[in-house]
C-alpha cells in the first residue's frame, strides 16, 4: 500500500531535517582545516563525515552528482549507494563546495546536499556548464542564456522596475569571463567577483539581502545541478548548457543522460519533481555564516529548502563536544 499524502508530507519534512544533520556533519569536520592551507585534507574530512552521516538517513540513495567516478574514492562518487534503507532517491552532493576557500579561510565555503526522487536530477558529467540565473517574482524567460548579456541586463532592469545601474551581477573571477565582465560594466551594472563557490553565487541571486540580482558565467556542471535544486525551492529561474572540450566528454554525457548533450537546459531539465536542499556554511559569506568553534562547542548556520512547500528555513545549531553522546550528525 502506498503512503498517504499526509504520511508522505511528514516523511519529506523529516528528511529535510535529516539533510541538515548531514551537511552539518560535513561542515564541522571540514572546519577543523579552515585556514590551514590544506584543501585536500579539508575535503577528505568533509567526505568521510558526510558518508557516515548518510548511514543514519532512511533512504536508499544513489549519488548521481558527486565528486568523481568510483575509482577516485574516497570521494562520494557517482553511482555510490548511501542511506540506511527507504525510498529510492537521487542524491546530488558537494561535501565541500570551496576547498580552496576553506584552506584560505575565504568566504562562501559550503557543504551541500540535494535529494529528489529517482530519475529527477540531470545526470551530468564533471564538465563545465554555462549558467544564467535570476530570482523569483519575475516574468518567465526574463533572461535568455543565448542572448547578449547587455540585452539580458536591460530586460531584467525593466522587469524589476529599476535603473540598470542598480543591478549587480555575480560571476566567478576567471579569465574566461573577461568579455562578460567588460560588457556588464559597459552596461552600467556592478560586478561582484567571487573566487570560487558558484553554488552560493547562484543562490545569492535568488535570495533577498544578498545584493545580487543575477548570476552569469560558466562553472562546474555538478555545481549547476545543485544550484538548480535550490532554485526549484525558491522559485528562481535558471538556464544552462553543458560545455565540452572534446568528443569523449560529449559521449560521456550521452551515456549518462538521454537527449542532445548541447541542448539548452531549463531548471526542470536539471531538477524536477519534489526536491529537498540543504547547505551549511563552513566559512561566512553572503548566504550563510561560517562555523564558530571553541574547544568545547561549535555553532553552525544552515539553510534547508523544500520545493513542495516553497519553504526556506535558516537553522542555527549548537553542538556541545563535551556531551558524551555527542556526534557530528
Amino acid at each position: 500500500m502506498s503512503d498517504s499524502p499526509s504520511i508522505r508530507y511528514q516523511t519529506d519534512r523529516n528528511l529535510a531535517l535529516e539533510l541538515v544533520r548531514v551537511t552539518e556533519a560535513a561542515a564541522l569536520a571540514a572546519s577543523r582545516w579552515t585556514g590551514r592551507g590544506q584543501k585536500n585534507e579539508a575535503d577528505g574530512a568533509a567526505v568521510e563525515a558526510m558518508r557516515l552521516a548518510f548511514d543514519t538517513v532512511a533512504i536508499s540513495g544513489t549519488v548521481v552528482i558527486g565528486e568523481g567516478e568510483m575509482d577516485e574514492a574516497p570521494m562520494l562518487y557517482i553511482g555510490e549507494k548511501v542511506g540506511a534503507g527507504g525510498p529510492a532517491m537521487d542524491i546530488a552532493v558537494d561535501p565541500l563546495e570551496g576547498t580552496s576557500l576553506t584552506a584560505k579561510n575565504a568566504p562562501n565555503a559550503l557543504t551541500v546536499v540535494a535529494l529528489a526522487e529517482q530519475g529527477n536530477f540531470l545526470h551530468a558529467p564533471d564538465v563545465y556548464m554555462d549558467k544564467i540565473a535570476v530570482g523569483p517574482g519575475l516574468p518567465d524567460g526574463v533572461v535568455d542564456i543565448d542572448a547578449a548579456i547587455g540585452a539580458n541586463l536591460r530586460a531584467l532592469a525593466a522587469a524589476k522596475g529599476c535603473d540598470i545601474s542598480d543591478l549587480t551581477l555575480c560571476t566567478l573571477d576567471r579569465d574566461r569571463h573577461a568579455e562578460l565582465i567588460a560588457h556588464t560594466r559597459e552596461a552600467g551594472v556592478r560586478v561582484m567577483l567571487i573566487s570560487d563557490g558558484d553554488v552560493a553565487g547562484v543562490i545569492a541571486a535568488c535570495m533577498p539581502g544578498t545584493g545580487v540580482d543575477i548570476f552569469a558565467g560558466s562553472g562546474g556542471a555538478p555545481e549547476g545541478v545543485l544550484a538548480a535544486a535550490a532554485l526549484r525551492c525558491t522559485g528562481g529561474q535558471m538556464q544552462a548548457r553543458l560545455l565540452f572540450d572534446d568528443e569523449a566528454q560529449v559521449q560521456r554525457a550521452r551515456e549518462m543522460d538521454p537527449g542532445d548533450p548541447r541542448r539548452r537546459l531549463s531548471l526542470e531539465d536539471m531538477a524536477k519533481g519534489d526536491v529537498l536542499f540543504s547547505a551549511t556554511g563552513v566559512t561566512g559569506g553572503a548566504l550563510l555564516r561560517g562555523i564558530q568553534r571553541t574547544p568545547s562547542n561549535a555553532v553552525t548556520h544552515s539553510i534547508v529548502m523544500r520545493s513542495k512547500s516553497g519553504t526556506v528555513r535558516f537553522i542555527e545549531g549548537h553542538h556541545n563536544f563535551k556531551t558524551k553522546t555527542w556526534s557530528p550528525s
